[in-house]
C-alpha cells in the first residue's frame, strides 16, 4: 500500500488497472455509503471527500491520488480524458509539419520520407518532448536484421575463412539457408529503401536509396539466378569448384548495415534539435492565476490570457511576458543574455517568459502570451534559420544533381571493364565491383554537410542570446572585415543618467536639482527621465509646476512654487549673465561626453546639471577583442561631434563620423562597401534601420526597436556588445565545420568510388567487398553529423 507522501513526490507508483476517468462508485463501508472517483491519469480510486489534489476542466471536477498526477493532467487533459484515442494515436502529431534537413522546401503533414533524397522527415519545429517513433522503428528493424544477417554471414563466409569445402548435398543445403536468411532482409526489411529510391527517380532526383536499391537487387537477382537456374552460366563464369558464386550475404548484410547507419544517423540528428527542445522546455507547463478575490488556481499555460494576474513563486519559471505588479526578487535571465547573472525585479519591471525566478515571490500581469512571447519568437527564428540554405550549400546542390547518374555510369563502366578484361569468373567479378560502386557512394553525406552544421550553430547561438535569421547570416558574418556601430543604445546604454550638479554662488546643489526636476516632471524629453531619476536617487523632493512651456531646440520654462525657472542650453540662457566659472565647468563636462543644461531661477543663473549616456560595461573589452580578430571598427552617430569624439576617445575605434541622419548612415555603409569592405552594422533604433538593411550583415541589439530587428539578419537578444563577438566566433567555427564536412564528403566519394570499382586491383590485387562498401557508406553520414555536433561544445 502506498502513502500519499509517496505520490506527492512526483507521481504514483501503483499498478491499478485504469478505468474510465470521472466515474464514481458506491460501496458499503461500515454503515452508509462511500463515493469514490477515478484518477484520470493512473486509474486509482480516490475519495473526493479526502482528496487533496483537485482540478477543474470543462465544467467537471477531477480528483487525483497525487500532485504528480494532477500536474500531468493539467498540462495535457485531452491525453487522459480519452485514453483509447491516446493509445491509438501515433507518437508524432500528425497535424505537425515535417520537413527534410537536406531539402527544406519539402513539407508535409506528419512524418514520412523525403521524395527527393529518401531521408526520414523531421518536425519543422521540434516539440518539447523527443519524438523517437521513427528512431525506435529503425532500431527494431536493425535488431531483427542482425538476427538474420549474422548467421547469414557465417554460413556464407565460414567455409572461405576456414578453408572448408562441403559435399554437393551439404553445399546445396547451405545455399538454401543463405536464400532463406537473405530473402526477408532484402524483401521485407529493405522494402522501404526501394520505395524511397523509386520516389527519387520519379522526382527526377535519384538518391542514395536509388543506388542502394539497385546494388542490392542486382546482387540478390544474380544469386537467385545462380540458385534456381545454374545451367544458364557457362564454365567461364564458375569458380574453381565449378560452382556459380552466390551474393546472398552481400545483399542481406548490406540492408542490415544500412539500417545500422540510419539508426545512428537518426540518433545524431535528434541531438541537432536539442537546442530548440531546450528552449521549449524553458516554458513551464502550468502557472498560478490570481483571481479578483486574490484566490489562486493552477492552470495550463495555454489558458493564460493577456491581462491575467499570475503568481510566480520562488524557484518557478516566469510563465509569459509581462510586468511585475507586486513583490521583489531576482530573475535568472541567462536564456536571453547567455550570462547567468540574476537581475533584480520589482514593481514596474518587465519579466520574460522562460526566465527563472529567484527566492522572492512576484505578482505579475500577463502582456504577451502564446506565439507573441519572446521565447516563442526565439524558437520560431531559430527554426527558420535552421531550415534556410547557406550559400556554401549551392556547390553541394550542383554536385548532387549529377552525382547519382555519374555513379551509375561509373558502375556500368566498371561492370563492362571487368566483364571484358577481368580474371575468371569475369561475370562474378563484374557484378561484385559494379555493386560495390553503387553501395559505397553516399550523396547524403554531401547533402548533409552544410545544413547539419547550420542547424547546430543556430541552436548554439540561441543558447547564447544570438539569433540568426537565416543561414546566409552565419556564413556572411565570418567574412566581414568592417564593423559599423551606432553610438546611442549600441555602444552606450541608451539610458542617460544624471552625473553632475553644480551650483552658482548663492545657491546650493539640492535647490538647483529640485527646481530642475520639478520643471522636468512635466516634460516628455528623454533627458527628463534622467533628471527625475537622479533627484529621486538623491532624495530631493520636487515642487508644483505651473505654466510649463517647451522652447524647441533650447529647453523648457515654467513656474515652480512661485519662482520662475528656466532649464536648457546656452542659447536659452543668452539673456542672462553667465558666470565664467560655470562656463569653464560646462566645457570640462562636455569634453567628458556629457550633456550640459543650465538652470536659471528668477532671472539669475543658479547652476548647471550634466547628464551622460554611459558606455556599456563590456564595450571596451569587446571592441578590443573584435579589433584583435582583424575587424576595422567604425562608429556612426547622429550626435554632435564633440560628444562623439569624447566617447570615441575611450574606445579602440578606427573611425568616427558624427551628425549623421538615417540617410547619411546608409550612404556611409554604401561608401565602405564601394571601397571593397564587407560590412556588418550593429544598431538599435528606428534611425538605424536603413543602415542595417544596407549592410552586408545587419545586427540588431535586442534592447532596441522592432523595426531595427526586422531590418537585421542577426538579433542579440539582450543587446550586449559581447554578443557580437560570440556571434562572429560562432559563425567562423560553423563555416570551418562546413568546410570540414564538405572536404570529408567529397574526399570520401572521390576515393571510395574508384576503390570500389577495382582501381587498386592492378597494383595490389585488392578488391572491395560490397559488404565493406556498405559499412563505409553507412558511417559516412554519421561522421558528418558527428563532426557538426562538435559545434555544441566549441569554445567561443
Amino acid at each position: 500500500m502506498h502513502t500519499s507522501s509517496e505520490h506527492d513526490k512526483g507521481g504514483c507508483r501503483h499498478c491499478h488497472a485504469p478505468t474510465d476517468p470521472g466515474v464514481t462508485t458506491e460501496r458499503a463501508r461500515g454503515t452508509g455509503t462511500h463515493v469514490s472517483s477515478t484518477d484520470p491519469v493512473c486509474g486509482m480510486s480516490v475519495d473526493p471527500a479526502t482528496a487533496k489534489h483537485v482540478a477543474e476542466h470543462a465544467g467537471q471536477t477531477f480528483h487525483f491520488c497525487s500532485a504528480g498526477c494532477r500536474q500531468k493532467f493539467i498540462a495535457e487533459p485531452g491525453k487522459y480524458l480519452d485514453p483509447v484515442a491516446a493509445r491509438s494515436a501515433p507518437a508524432a502529431d500528425r497535424d505537425a509539419i515535417y520537413t527534410c534537413p537536406m531539402h527544406p522546401e519539402i513539407r508535409q503533414h506528419g512524418p514520412g520520407s523525403c521524395p527527393k533524397c529518401g531521408m526520414a522527415l523531421e518536425p519543422l519545429v521540434p516539440t518539447g518532448a523527443v519524438d523517437d517513433g521513427e528512431l525506435r522503428r529503425v532500431r527494431r528493424k536493425f535488431l531483427i536484421a542482425s538476427v538474420l544477417a549474422i548467421p547469414l554471414l557465417l554460413v556464407a563466409m565460414g567455409p572461405h575463412l576456414f578453408g572448408l569445402h562441403f559435399a554437393a548435398g551439404t553445399a546445396t543445403v547451405l545455399r538454401w539457408a543463405e536464400f532463406l536468411l537473405a530473402t526477408p532482409l532484402v524483401t521485407w526489411l529493405g522494402g522501404s529503401y526501394y520505395l524511397r529510391g523509386w520516389k527519387g527517380v520519379l522526382a527526377a532526383s535519384p538518391n542514395m536509396y536509388s543506388l542502394i536499391g539497385l546494388g542490392v537487387l542486382v546482387a540478390y537477382g544474380f544469386s537467385l539466378a545462380a540458385l534456381f537456374a545454374p545451367g544458364l552460366f557457362p564454365a567461364s563464369m564458375r569458380d574453381t569448384h565449378g560452382d556459380v558464386p552466390f551474393y546472398f550475404e552481400a545483399s542481406g548484410v548490406i540492408i542490415a548495415l544500412v539500417l545500422l547507419g540510419e539508426w545512428l544517423e537518426l540518433r545524431a540528428r535528434g541531438r541537432t534539435s536539442a537546442a530548440i527542445r531546450g528552449l521549449l522546455d524553458l516554458a513551464p507547463k502550468t502557472t498560478h492565476r490570481v483571481g479578483d478575490d486574490d484566490s489562486e488556481n493552477e492552470i495550463a499555460l495555454d489558458r493564460v490570457e493577456v491581462g491575467d494576474r499570475l503568481r510566480v513563486r520562488p524557484g518557478e519559471k516566469i510563465p509569459v511576458d509581462g510586468t511585475v505588479e507586486d513583490g521583489h526578487s531576482s530573475v535568472d535571465e541567462s536564456m536571453l543574455s547567455g550570462e547567468p547573472i540574476a537581475v533584480a525585479k520589482s514593481a514596474g519591471d518587465t519579466v520574460t517568459g522562460g526566465t527563472i525566478n529567484g527566492t522572492g515571490s512576484l505578482l505579475m500581469r500577463a502582456e504577451k502570451v502564446g506565439s507573441d512571447t519572446v521565447l516563442a519568437q526565439i524558437v520560431d527564428l531559430v527554426a527558420r534559420a535552421q531550415r534556410s540554405k547557406a550559400p556554401l550549400q549551392r556547390l553541394a546542390d550542383q554536385v548532387s544533381v549529377w552525382f547519382v547518374p555519374a555513379v551509375v555510369a561509373i558502375s556500368a563502366l566498371a561492370f563492362g571493364l571487368w566483364f571484358a578484361f577481368g580474371p575468371e569468373p569475369r561475370l562474378a567479378h563484374a557484378v561484385v565491383n559494379a555493386v560495390a560502386v553503387l553501395i559505397i557512394a553516399c550523396p547524403c553525406a554531401l547533402g548533409l554537410a552544410t545544413p547539419i552544421s547550420i542547424m547546430v550553430a543556430s541552436g548554439r547561438g540561441a543558447g547564447m542570446g544570438v539569433l540568426f535569421r537565416e543561414a546566409a547570416a552565419i556564413e556572411g558574418l565570418s567574412r566581414t572585415d568592417t564593423l559599423v556601430l551606432d553610438k546611442t543604445g549600441t555602444i552606450t546604454e541608451g539610458k542617460p543618467k544624471l552625473t553632475d550638479v553644480v551650483a552658482a554662488e548663492g545657491f546650493d546643489e539640492a535647490d538647483v536639482l529640485a527646481v530642475a526636476a520639478s520643471l522636468e516632471s512635466a516634460s516628455e524629453h528623454p533627458l527628463a527621465r534622467a533628471v527625475l531619476d537622479g533627484a529621486r536617487e538623491r532624495y530631493v523632493s520636487t515642487g508644483k509646476t505651473r505654466g510649463f512651456d517647451s522652447v524647441t531646440g533650447q529647453g523648457v520654462r515654467g513656474e515652480v512654487d512661485g519662482r520662475k525657472v528656466s532649464l536648457g542650453n546656452a542659447r536659452l540662457m543668452a539673456s542672462y549673465s553667465m558666470p565664467a566659472a560655470l562656463t569653464d565647468q560646462a566645457d570640462v563636462l562636455r569634453r567628458d561626453a556629457k550633456t550640459v543644461m543650465f538652470v536659471a531661477v528668477d532671472g539669475r543663473l543658479a547652476g548647471l546639471i550634466a547628464v551622460q549616456d554611459p558606455i556599456k560595461p563590456d564595450a571596451v573589452e569587446t571592441l578590443q577583442a573584435l579589433k584583435a580578430e582583424g575587424l576595422r571598427l567604425v562608429m556612426l552617430t547622429g550626435d554632435n561631434e564633440a560628444t562623439a569624439k569624447a566617447v570615441a576617445s575611450r574606445l579602440p575605434l578606427d573611425e568616427v563620423r558624427a551628425g549623421l541622419s538615417p540617410k547619411d548612415k546608409a550612404a556611409a555603409i554604401a561608401e565602405l562597401q564601394n571601397a571593397g569592405a564587407r560590412v556588418a552594422m550593429a544598431g538599435d533604433g528606428i534611425n538605424d534601420a536603413p543602415a542595417l538593411a544596407a549592410a552586408d550583415i545587419g545586427i540588431a541589439m535586442g534592447n532596441g526597436t522592432d523595426i531595427a530587428m526586422e531590418s537585421a539578419q542577426i538579433t542579440l537578444v539582450k543587446g550586449e556588445l559581447g554578443g557580437i563577438l560570440r556571434a562572429r566566433r560562432l559563425s567562423a567555427a560553423a563555416v570551418r565545420n562546413i568546410h570540414q564536412n564538405l572536404a570529408f564528403a567529397f574526399g570520401y566519394n572521390a576515393l571510395g568510388v574508384p576503390i570500389a570499382a577495382g582501381a587498386l586491383y592492378p597494383f595490389f590485387g585488392l578488391l572491395l567487398s560490397p559488404v565493406i562498401a556498405a559499412a563505409a557508406m553507412s558511417f559516412s553520414s554519421v561522421s558528418v553529423i558527428g563532426n557538426a555536433l562538435r559545434l555544441r561544445h566549441a569554445r567561443l
